[in-house]
């Protein structure tokens, strides 16, 4: 009997960084390959240097990873650079952030309900996960509640992490996102998601887990939380233009 051949998916991680070199190898050492191709996936993994000063995207590059730079300081600017970077050809788009905080072995139960048609959009929820001692101060994660509570009031989406940096998505999904991206810093996160959500995205969480991190933070927790508050509100009253047909 004949074997029906099984169609390659393929998938793109992008992984944002600023000054990561004592996390970024052990993120990409991580990355499921022999997994993903079992499954089926061909995979490219691209690291967005967000102009660091020390040695990020060396480090990068020897692991493995493709590296392209932005510049412009800002999560949300290397991550718009990421997502333009994406090949047209591509199936699903992951993101994680480059610190080791996020595991990149679980890749493979990010994108399974994607492969699936579960949804359309994933996010690694470590608030419904695995929390490892350390990796989250109780003021973040008050705030991180906080944020979690009023997403899922005023916007109806079935999130529980609305601040996590692990995402999958449907290719289609990042197309439709990335014209209406505006945020340069961490409010990011916020703004795909309340937009995602105002697009009418299927978005649902997995369960993941979460360490303390390698190196320092770049997170300030009172300016960017301010700025994270900000984007909730101005996406309240936000939505798409509509075009001739109707469409987003």
């Amino acid at each position: 009997m004949r074997k029906t051949a099984v169609a390659i998916k393929k998938l793109v991680v992008l992984i944002p960084c600023y000054n990561e070199a004592k996390g970024i190898g052990k993120v990409i050492a991580k990355f499921p390959r022999e997994q993903l191709e079992n499954n089926q996936y061909s995979s490219t993994i691209i690291v967005i240097d967000n102009n660091s000063t020390d040695n990020t995207a060396a480090v990068a590059r020897q692991a493995g990873a493709q590296v392209i730079t932005e510049k412009k300081k800002g999560k949300g600017n290397a991550m718009r650079a990421g997502f333009r970077a994406v090949p047209d050809d591509t199936d699903y788009v992951v993101m994680l952030d480059g610190d080791d905080t996020y595991d990149a072995g679980e890749i493979t139960r990010m994108v399974e309900p994607l492969q699936n048609e579960f949804c359309n959009v994933v996010i690694g929820s470590r608030l419904g996960g695995k929390m490892h001692y350390g990796a989250m101060r109780s003021f973040n994660r008050a705030g991180n509640w906080f944020f979690t509570h009023i997403v899922r009031l005023y916007y109806r989406v079935n999130v529980t992490d609305v601040l996590t940096g692990y995402f999958a998505w449907k290719k289609s999904c990042v197309d439709q996102l990335l014209p209406h991206l505006v945020s340069e810093g961490f409010a990011i996160e916020m703004e795909m998601i309340t937009k995602m959500a105002r697009l009418g995205h299927h978005i649902y969480s997995v369960p993941i887990s979460y360490t303390p991190r390698s190196g320092e933070t770049n997170l300030r927790p009172f300016y960017d939380g301010r700025r994270i508050l900000n984007m909730f509100m101005r996406n309240m009253s936000w939505h798409p233009r509509r075009n001739l047909e109707g469409e987003a």
